[in-house]
């Protein structure tokens, strides 16, 4: 079976007013559009045609159709215009755990302090659709951030002594900003804030504190862009210690648990395992739980996690992600059309052209127009995608 789903853009207030309208090819509502869900999550469900929501259909009608449970992944289109919260995902077991001591002292799971809404990992994978987003991913080499923070001067003193001490723990430097280090964060913020001021006129001559300032001048910009809308928030200086990453169109960035990060702009398509599960680490007004953050979090710097997609047949591309939730397949079709073999329950979704899709064993066919999307079932063994355009498919991983 083919099963058409639709949904309403959730209005984050860091949505973006245009990305997705113009996906859609229709005009803007009016307010931040920020995220549609395609999937069965109960926080809200994509519809069918018959009205149903999909969790209703799929505990009604899936088993007949070979699913037999909740679907694993929650694909989504996302738009930033301004920043998402610095976070970070638990594993599936410290989620286990989490969840557990929650509910065992009675916390409402829609409380404001509740941490652990689930028992779920949240791996996550990103493909940008348009030409740039950028993003915050992971820890930045060490020996850099050293660099960048000495050259900050005596404002940023406090943060650049606990980086200088051989045994530097980035995990305890953002545990220590987001409780006890408001104070010295504030001094760092504006030290960053007066280099980004400077930073057109810093280059390869001048003194080595100018130069290193120069090199990091889109981290200092973004530190002066978070302080006008975040003012004084530690996270800003969270963020000076993590990766900067632009991707270009058609390029991935996975985040496995433990990973901090956060999305800056642009508009992409998302999956993710079905959780709710979120630590934050700054840039928003909601609870903050330092503590376990700094218990959940990777302290291992290193290059930001890019995932290019690779080709797994004529106008097909896998973005290779090591976990069993999710896979994705992005397609491009030849002249002729082309196959692709399914297994499990997948969700295709046009991002560009329109395209029909053709189920293998039923023969059914549905013609898709970008943020148009579909649910194969099991029992189709998979789709024929034909047309000029861009699909992605989301289905259980292996």
């Amino acid at each position: 079976m083919l099963i058409p789903l639709a949904n309403a853009p959730r209005d984050y207030a860091w949505g973006a007013t245009s990305l997705i309208a113009d996906l859609e090819g229709r005009a803007p509502s009016g307010r931040p559009e920020a995220e549609v869900w395609f999937g069965d999550h109960p926080g809200d469900p994509a519809e069918t045609p018959d009205g149903r929501t999909l969790d209703r259909w799929i505990a009604e009608d899936g088993a007949g159709a070979g699913i037999d449970a909740p679907l694993p992944y929650l694909l989504k289109l996302l738009a930033a215009a301004s920043p998402l919260s610095i976070q970070a995902h638990p594993s599936k077991s410290q989620a286990e755990a989490g969840f557990a001591r929650e509910e065992a002292v009675g916390t409402p799971r829609d409380a404001a302090e509740r941490t652990y809404r689930d028992a779920n990992h949240k791996p996550e994978l990103i493909v940008a659709l348009s030409d740039t987003f950028r993003a915050l991913a992971g820890l930045r080499e060490i020996d850099d951030t050293r660099r960048l923070v000495a050259a900050l001067g005596p404002g940023a003193a406090p943060l650049a002594e606990r980086l200088a001490q051989t045994d530097a723990s980035l995990a305890a430097i953002i545990g220590w900003l987001l409780s006890d280090g408001a104070d010295e964060a504030r001094a760092v913020i504006a030290a960053a804030v007066a280099a980004a001021r400077s930073s057109s006129h810093l280059g390869a001559v001048g003194t080595a504190e100018e130069t290193v300032l120069g090199e990091f001048a889109a981290e200092l910009e973004l530190a002066r862009t978070l302080e006008e809308g975040f003012p004084g928030d530690p996270g800003i200086v969270v963020a000076l210690l993590m990766n900067l990453v632009t991707l270009r169109r058609g390029e991935g960035l996975f985040l496995p648990a433990g990973v901090l990060h956060a999305y800056l702009e642009g508009l992409g398509v998302e999956l993710m395992a079905a959780s709710d599960n979120v630590l934050r680490g700054g840039l928003t007004p909601k609870h903050i739980d330092a503590e376990e953050l700094v218990r959940v979090l990777d302290p291992e710097p290193g290059l930001p996690p890019v995932v290019i997609g690779r080709p797994v047949g004529e106008g097909v591309h896998q973005y290779d992600v090591p976990v069993a939730d999710f896979a994705l397949l992005a397609v491009t079709p030849p002249p002729l059309g082309v196959d692709v073999s399914l297994d499990g329950p997948a969700i295709a979704l046009a991002t560009a052209g329109a395209l029909t899709v053709t189920a293998l064993a039923s023969g059914a066919s549905e013609t898709l127009e970008p943020g148009r999307a579909v649910l194969v079932t099991p029992d189709e063994n998979g789709v024929r995608v034909a047309g000029q355009g861009e699909l992605f498919i989301a289905l259980p991983g292996r």
